[in-house]
């Protein structure tokens, strides 16, 4: 990958994409994680205002950590952005509280990370709503298109998607060249959904190295399985598996069409 060259084409676009919707510039939501790192960062190269939101919700110190100093980062290198902190533990306790929570569902705790992510995309628009910004999307290839990890209506709410082609290997590739802090380049991806901090690689059960793979290997139309290790054969399957399970999030809403002689 050209890396310069897909920067500026990516920040181009932007920039073409908030003048055609007649849109003043961009919010962003920082999590302390690579995506939302580059993400923010192609969105301030643009020179339109740019608004970074921290939004914690009993965050772990580290990610909180990651986003703050990132957010500064950016808002020392251009006059274009502004950094935001609103913290939504109270307003997610709240929500707690207010559901009738069915703790002895396993999918209790999956409800409520979900919940959490919903919660951020309605603090994005409320703030997209204010300053006429278009909601950035902090999705990769690898999550959007292959596995859908991410949560519909949540951080999959958004206005326009500037790293969804690219693959996660491709977005440190980037955020290294753009001098993203360490911190963040060297921190294992999480959704920062979980109390107890659960990365990527746990949720998921693959590397994003291993998924690429599998995401390119699932559209070779010569593969040969017999050829796979054990191990290959397992990310090939969990791969597969995770991609048909979320196809609702990655095609369009179904819509029931009324015969015509029926009207």
């Amino acid at each position: 990958m050209e890396v310069e060259k897909v920067t500026e084409h990516i920040i181009q676009w932007l920039k073409s994409y908030a003048t055609n919707a007649k849109t003043k510039g961009f919010v962003v939501g920082v999590s302390g994680g690579i995506d939302s790192a580059v993400t923010s960062s192609l969105c301030a190269m643009t020179g339109l205002p740019t608004l970074c939101l921290e939004m914690p919700i009993h965050q772990a110190k580290d990610q909180s950590s990651r986003a703050h100093k990132h957010v500064l980062q950016l808002c020392a290198k251009y006059k274009n952005v502004k950094g935001q902190h609103v913290d939504l533990s109270a307003t997610f306790d709240e929500f707690s509280r207010s559901v009738v929570q069915d703790t002895e569902n396993p999918r209790n705790d999956l409800s409520l990370a979900n919940a959490r992510a919903r919660l951020r995309m309605s603090t994005l628009y409320y703030y997209a709503g204010i300053h006429q910004y278009l909601v950035a999307g902090t999705g990769n290839k690898v999550e959007d298109f292959g596995v859908g990890f991410y949560t519909k209506y949540g951080d999959g709410g958004v206005d326009l998607s500037p790293i969804a082609d690219l693959l996660k290997s491709e977005v440190f590739a980037i955020g290294r060249s753009l001098g993203i802090i360490q911190e963040i380049l060297e921190a294992a991806p999480t959704d920062g959904l979980y109390h107890d901090s659960k990365t990527d690689e746990q949720q998921l059960g693959a590397t994003y190295d291993e998924l690429e793979w599998a995401m390119k290997m699932s559209q070779e139309a010569d593969k040969n399985p017999d050829q796979l290790s054990p191990r290959q054969k397992e990310v090939l399957s969990i791969y597969q598996r995770l991609n048909r399970a979320n196809q609702h999030k990655m095609n369009p809403i179904p819509v029931c069409i009324i015969p015509e002689d029926l009207r």
